[in-house]
């Protein structure tokens, strides 16, 4: 989607005969129709969920590279004084694993930095007065 434009998404969940699920999801933003992409889960919300997280990370990697910001950049008043910025940080892990309990899962894959070293990290430069995210951490 251009900042001036809109666009939908068309999500489509389809019952397996395994009792799994597929959503197909069909973006249609900036003019035109992206592919149509499906993802697997183990419920239908799990298969949505799936679908949009891929758009999602499509999308921040489109407008951090939209943005063309120097990581390296400070600006500075004329009398030398730092402006500071403000940025969106998106730090995104995925894993599939097999362990004996959910709490092992979790205790696992934050066990030892593996998130922070093999997450995706996108950031994205805003302006000052964007609402805040109500987004707080599970634990």
């Amino acid at each position: 989607m251009d900042e001036k434009g809109s666009g939908t998404i068309a999500v489509i969940v389809i019952p397996q005969a395994n009792g799994r699920y597929v959503c197909e999801v069909t973006p249609t933003l900036a003019g035109g129709t992206g592919a149509t992409k499906a993802f697997h889960g183990q419920t239908a919300n799990h298969a949505i969920a799936n679908a949009l997280e891929n758009l999602a990370r499509a999308l921040r990697v489109k407008v951090e590279a939209g943005q063309n910001v120097n990581w390296d950049a400070v600006d500075r008043t004329p009398s030398g004084e730092v402006i500071d910025k403000h940025f969106h940080v998106i730090l995104h892990y995925e894993r599939l694993v097999e362990d004996e309990s959910k709490f092992d899962a979790a205790h696992n894959t934050l066990l030892g930095n593996t998130v922070v070293e093999n997450a995706e990290l996108t950031i994205i430069q805003v302006d000052p007065d964007l609402p805040k995210l109500a987004w707080k951490g599970r634990f």
